[in-house]
C-alpha cells in the first residue's frame, strides 16, 4: 500500500469549506484542522509507514486528523468514522475534503496503530502537535507533574481463574505434539477448554480447597515438562506467565497442599488477559486496577510536554526524569527546541520562588502575544476539575529551569536530579514523620554532612557509617545506655539510631527552600495547573478515566494519543497560525 494524499483542491460546489467555512470559529480545533492541518500532519510525515507499490491508502493527514478528533471526542473507531463520513466539520478539518469524499473502515484506524506502534517514531502524532508548540513559542522552561489513574479494560481475576487462564495459555501457545505432552501429566481431569469457573460447590471449604490444590499441581506440572527446553518465544512468554501467577498466590501448608497465601504479593499480576495491569492506591484510601498516566505540562501555556504510562502500582516519582527530559537533554535551557517511592496524595501545601516568568499575556519568544483567559475559563471546554481549558499566564523562556510536583516527587532521588541538572525545584519534600509517644525526631538531630556526623539533643555526636551505596546510619547505642534523657528519645534496648541517606543534603536543602512564604506562594499558584489539565484528559469516561486498549504499550501510545489532542484544543484556543513572515505564532 503506497501513501494517499489529501487532496489539495476542493470542488467549489461541494467542499466542505463552502458550506460551514464562515460558521466554524478560527479558534476552534476544527478551524486549527482546517487552516494548519496540512503543515502538522502532511501525508509526508507518514510516508516510511507505507510501500513504494500498491494501491492508494486513505490519505495519512485524514487519518490523524481523525485519530486527534476521536480521542478528544472519546469515541469508538466505528463511531469516529461515522462521524467522519456524516459530519461535516470532520471533513472540513481534514483539509477543506468535499462533502461526498468517501468514508473508510475503521479498521484503517486499528491499521494505523498497528503501523505507527512498529516505526521508530511511535508517538509522532504528539510530537508533531508539540513541535509546532514550541515553534510558537509555547513551551517554556517550567513543568508541572502529576499522574492519575487509568482503568484496565480487563476483568481482575481471583487466583483461581488466574491459575487456570495461565494454564489454558500454555496449552494454547504449545504446538500440536507438546500440547499432547503438557495434556499428559495434567491428572485432575479439567481439560481447560473453558474460561468457565468449574462447576463444583462453591460454598463447600473442602471442595474449594480441593480445586486450589488439583490447578496448582497441573500447573507445577506443565512447568515440569517444559523445563530445560528450549521453546519458542510464545510458549516462554506463556509459562513464564504460568511460573508467576502459581509463586504470588499459593504456597504448602503442613500437609503438603497447596493453598492460597493470606496477602496480596508485591507486583501481584492480576489477569492474564492484560498481565501488565496491576492494582494501584493513588491515596491510601482509594485502590484501582490498571495503569497510572503520568503528565508534565507547562504551566504558562498549559501544555503538554510529556507522558509517561507505568502499572498502577508504579510510584509518581519513578518516572519523573523522564517527563522532563526535555529539559535536562537541551545543552542551552533558555532555547525553547530542545527536545517507586511513594504514590500521589493530592497535597497542594508548598510553594516554589517564582522563576522571573513571563506577566499574563507577556510575548513568548518567536511567536505573537496570546491573550489570558484564565480568568474567565473562556475557552468553553468546562471539564474536568477546574473550569475550561483556558489558563495561560504567560508562556515563553521565563528564566531558569522549574519543575513543580507534590510530596510525591519530593523523594531525595529526584532532588538531586534536579540539583545536578540546575533546575530549581518547586517539588514539595515532607519532614520526617513525628515519632510516637512524643519522642526527639529526626529534626531534632543536628547532622554534620561536612563532618558525617550526627549529634544528639544531649550533646553526644557519633560518626554516620556508610554502606556501599553511600546510604549512612548514626548509632547512639552507647552513648543512649547512660542518657538522663533516654525517656524522651528512644524505647529501644539497643539505644537510638539516625538513618542518613545518600541524597541527605538535598532533601535538607529542598525543606528549608519550602519553609519560605514566597516559596509556598508559587507554589499554590502553579502546582493547581496540572490538576485542571488532568481533569480535561479523563472528562471522557471511555479512552480516558478507562483504558480503550490492554497491554501498557499499548496504553501509552493512546494516552500520548489523547495528550495530542487536547495540545491542539489548547492551541486553538490560543489562536495558533502560520505567519509567513514569522513562522508559528498566536495570536488573540
Amino acid at each position: 500500500m503506497t501513501v494517499g494524499e489529501t487532496p489539495k483542491q476542493a470542488d467549489l460546489w461541494r467542499s466542505s469549506a463552502s458550506v460551514i467555512g464562515d460558521r466554524v470559529a478560527s479558534d476552534s480545533i476544527w478551524g486549527l484542522l482546517h487552516r494548519e492541518g496540512h503543515r502538522i500532519f502532511p501525508d509526508e510525515l507518514f510516508a516510511d509507514l507505507y510501500s513504494t507499490r500498491g494501491r492508494r491508502s486513505v490519505p495519512p493527514q485524514v487519518v490523524a486528523t481523525v485519530m486527534v478528533l476521536q480521542r478528544l471526542h472519546g469515541l469508538s473507531d466505528r463511531d469516529a468514522v461515522e462521524a467522519f463520513e456524516f459530519d461535516v466539520r470532520w471533513k472540513y478539518a481534514a483539509g477543506g475534503l468535499n462533502v461526498d469524499f468517501p468514508g473508510f473502515s475503521h479498521m484503517v484506524l486499528v491499521d494505523m496503530r498497528a503501523r505507527l506502534a512498529r516505526s521508530e517514531a511511535p508517538r509522532r502524532i504528539f510530537d508533531a502537535v508539540l513541535d509546532t508548540a514550541r515553534a510558537a513559542g509555547l513551551v517554556g522552561r517550567r513543568r508541572v507533574l502529576d499522574s492519575t489513574p487509568l482503568y484496565d479494560s480487563v476483568a481482575t481475576m481471583d487466583t483461581v481463574t488466574l491459575v487456570r487462564s495461565a494454564i489454558r495459555g500454555v496449552l494454547k501457545a504449545a504446538d500440536v505434539d507438546l500440547e499432547v505432552e503438557l495434556r499428559a501429566v495434567i491428572d485432575s481431569g479439567d481439560r481447560y477448554d473453558s474460561n468457565a469457573k468449574p462447576q463444583i460447590d462453591w460454598d463447600d471449604q473442602a471442595a474449594r480447597d480441593d480445586l486450589i490444590d488439583q490447578s496448582a499441581r497441573d500447573g507445577y506440572a506443565c512447568l515440569g515438562v517444559l523445563a530445560d527446553r528450549d521453546l519458542d518465544p510464545g510458549v516462554a512468554d506463556a509459562a513464564k506467565l504460568l511460573a508467576t501467577v502459581l509463586g504470588q498466590d499459593l504456597e504448602i501448608d503442613e500437609n503438603g497442599r497447596f493453598k492460597i497465601v493470606w496477602g496480596v504479593a508485591r507486583d501481584r499480576v492480576i489477569s492474564t488477559v492484560d498481565p501488565d495491569t496491576r492494582h494501584g492506591h493513588k491515596t491510601s484510601a482509594r485502590g484501582f486496577d490498571g495503569y497510572k498516566g503520568h503528565i508534565a505540562v507547562d504551566p504558562d501555556s498549559e501544555i503538554i510536554t510529556n507522558t509517561v504510562v507505568t502499572p498502577g502500582n508504579a510510584g509518581d516519582a519513578s518516572v519523573a526524569q523522564d517527563l522532563i527530559s526535555d529539559l535536562t537533554n537541551t545543552p542551552d535551557h533558555g532555547d525553547h527546541d530542545g527536545d517507586h517511592d511513594g504514590d500521589h496524595d493530592g497535597d497542594h501545601d508548598g510553594g516554589g520562588v517564582p522563576d522571573g516568568g513571563e506577566p499574563s499575556g507577556g510575548k513568548p519568544a518567536g511567536g505573537v502575544a496570546y491573550r489570558d483567559v484564565e480568568a474567565d475559563g473562556s475557552d468553553g471546554d468546562g471539564g474536568g476539575d477546574g473550569g475550561g481549558d483556558g489558563g495561560g499566564d504567560g508562556g515563553g523562556d521565563g528564566g531558569g529551569s522549574k519543575v513543580y510536583g507534590d510530596s510525591a516527587y519530593g523523594t531525595g532521588d529526584f532532588q538531586q536530579h534536579l540539583n545536578d541538572n540546575d533546575i530549581e525545584s518547586g517539588c514539595r519534600t515532607q519532614r520526617p514523620a513525628p515519632r510516637p509517644g512524643a519522642l526527639f525526631g529526626k529534626d531534632d538531630f543536628t547532622i554534620n554532612l561536612d563532618n558525617d556526623t550526627v549529634t544528639c539533643p544531649a550533646g553526644d555526636t557519633v560518626d554516620i557509617e556508610r554502606d556501599r551505596h553511600d546510604d549512612g546510619v548514626a548509632r547512639f547505642g552507647d552513648a543512649c545506655a547512660a542518657c538522663p534523657m533516654r525517656e524522651h528519645c528512644t524505647t529501644s534496648t539497643n539505644g537510638r539510631t539516625i538513618r542518613v541517606g545518600r541524597h541527605e543534603a538535598a532533601l535538607a536543602e529542598a525543606r528549608e527552600q519550602q519553609a519560605n512564604p514566597d516559596w509556598r506562594d508559587d507554589y499554590r499558584a502553579v502546582r493547581p495547573k496540572v490538576e485542571r489539565k488532568i481533569g480535561h484528559l479523563m472528562r471522557h469516561r471511555h479512552g480516558g478515566r478507562r483504558a480503550r486498549v490492554r497491554s501498557r504499550t499499548k496504553v501509552d501510545a493512546d494516552f500520548s494519543l489523547l495528550a495530542a489532542a487536547r495540545n491542539l484544543h489548547r492551541a486553538a484556543t490560543l489562536n495558533l497560525r502560520y505567519e509567513p513572515t514569522i513562522g508559528w505564532a498566536t495570536s488573540p
